[in-house]
């Protein structure tokens, strides 16, 4: 009876253990007691939109690390900027739908609502307190000097973010060279002066072409004054928006626009195309220095795998991992990472700093070379265990650790794999009968 009473207490105490920690998964970041104000789809059009404060949202989501280490310096800044600015958070787990609307794809991101309410900016600053209260009364005092200086929100002018310069002016003359003959895609809005939507799409329209700057080109035609071109691309209404994909391209290439509006909603419709005519990354062989700084310089991250030896993986086998590294990058081209592959025992001085090999190949470890940082696939080498260690990258989670030195090491240069099995070297005959052997050396 006694063993059954303390069997019967060990299993409540794991189950009140399980129930605390699958509670405490999806609890929020933010208490009542903090300066940070909890936001959901209830309250957030009533609390923020239709506020006249500036507020800064962080949307998040409990199980990112990132936002765990945010945390403390976020409570900071609320607590500074009390009775100034309004700092809220928005829990994406539970308000799924409020963090889709606003373009949220990872975690942390922080948004200031400013003085237009419906483009807010994204912040992109370092991640301390000082830094988020400055940013956040920048933008207050871009929204006083827009009222003192009689402008709105609705102006073109820099409350924003937005530059008019960035909005490339087409006419019926230069329309072909700039837009057509170019290898850039483009968006390009036709519009008439009078025209009241026009005249509030302006502010949206130059901030998306400033952040859009090296990805997307967009330009504006008045179609009141280049007619011929309004009726080459049937426009019937203002405003009208085509899309322009990048590489050749003819008047038949044209594509309507259907986003919203926002500069918001104008950006990431433009990154989901931008994103859409990007080729799949090559998978590269890591041949040289120069291979590796080509490939990884300018990425965010740089993904590293080592396959076995091809006296150990035939080339059918190999060809077969470098498929599943073909697939991983296509499904993650969006992130425009760079690919980078190598042969177990090629490179011994990477496998040593990344801590690759140890426990076995093809093994993955994935570089962050301006912050020195690497994470190893602990997982499988497959589709499924490559997909959840990079979509745990992507959302901030995983471990990650220095890399050692704080710098790569020698990248020795090694002949490219010319896609066959592996030979094994010839073995010479050798001839023992000139050989002579002591008695006692005799076999």
């Amino acid at each position: 009876m006694i063993l059954r009473v303390a069997a019967g207490r060990r299993l409540l105490a794991v189950a009140v253990l399980l129930l605390f920690t699958i509670v405490g998964s999806s609890q929020a970041l933010y208490s009542s007691s903090d300066d940070v104000v909890a936001l959901t789809t209830a309250n957030f059009e009533r609390t923020v939109v239709k506020s006249d404060e500036v507020w800064v949202v962080e949307f998040y989501a409990p199980f990112c690390g990132h936002c765990r280490n945010l945390v403390p310096e976020y409570k900071k800044a609320a607590t500074a900027l009390k009775g100034v600015i309004k700092v809220g958070g928005v829990n994406c787990e539970e308000e799924q739908g409020l963090c889709g609307q606003h373009g949220v794809r990872g975690y942390p991101t922080i948004k200031i609502f400013g003085a237009n309410k419906r483009s807010p900016v994204d912040y992109n600053g370092q991640r301390t307190a000082k830094d988020i209260a400055e940013a956040a009364l920048a933008e207050a005092k871009k929204k006083i000097k827009n009222v003192l200086g009689g402008g709105s929100s609705g102006s073109s002018g820099g409350s924003d973010g937005g530059s008019k310069d960035d909005v490339i002016e087409l006419t019926d003359a230069n329309f072909d060279k700039l837009v057509l003959q170019s290898e850039e895609p483009w968006l390009v809005e036709f519009y008439a002066p009078w025209c009241g939507h026009c005249k509030n799409l302006a502010p949206h329209w130059a901030r998306a072409a400033t952040e859009l700057k090296g990805k997307m080109k967009l330009g504006a035609l008045d179609a009141t004054v280049h007619q011929q071109k309004m009726a080459e691309y049937g426009v019937q209404g203002f405003p009208t928006i085509k899309y322009f994909p990048a590489g050749t391209k003819d008047r038949n290439s044209a594509e309507d626009y259907n986003g919203g509006r926002t500069s918001s909603d104008i950006v990431n419709w433009a990154q989901d195309k931008y994103t859409e005519d990007i080729p799949s990354p090559e998978i590269v062989q890591l041949t040289s220095e120069k291979v590796a700084r080509d490939t990884c310089e300018k990425k965010p991250l740089c993904v590293v795998s080592v396959l076995p030896h091809i006296l150990d993986c035939n080339a059918e086998c190999r060809n077969g991992y470098l498929q599943i590294l073909q697939t991983m990058g296509e499904k993650y081209k969006k992130k425009e990472w760079g690919w980078l592959w190598t042969e177990g025992g090629a490179q011994l001085e990477l496998e040593s700093t990344l801590d690759i090999g140890g426990f076995g190949y093809p093994a993955m470890a994935v570089v962050n070379l301006k912050k020195m940082k690497y994470s190893l696939l602990r997982g499988s080498f497959s589709k499924d265990g490559i997909n959840e260690f990079l979509r745990d990258l992507s959302f901030g989670r995983g471990h990650t650790a220095p890399v050692k030195g704080a710098e790569l090491p020698k990248i020795h240069t090694v002949e490219p794999w010319d896609g066959k099995d592996g030979q094994l070297p010839e073995e010479e005959d050798i001839d023992l009968s000139d050989v002579e052997l002591d008695e006692k050396d005799e076999l």
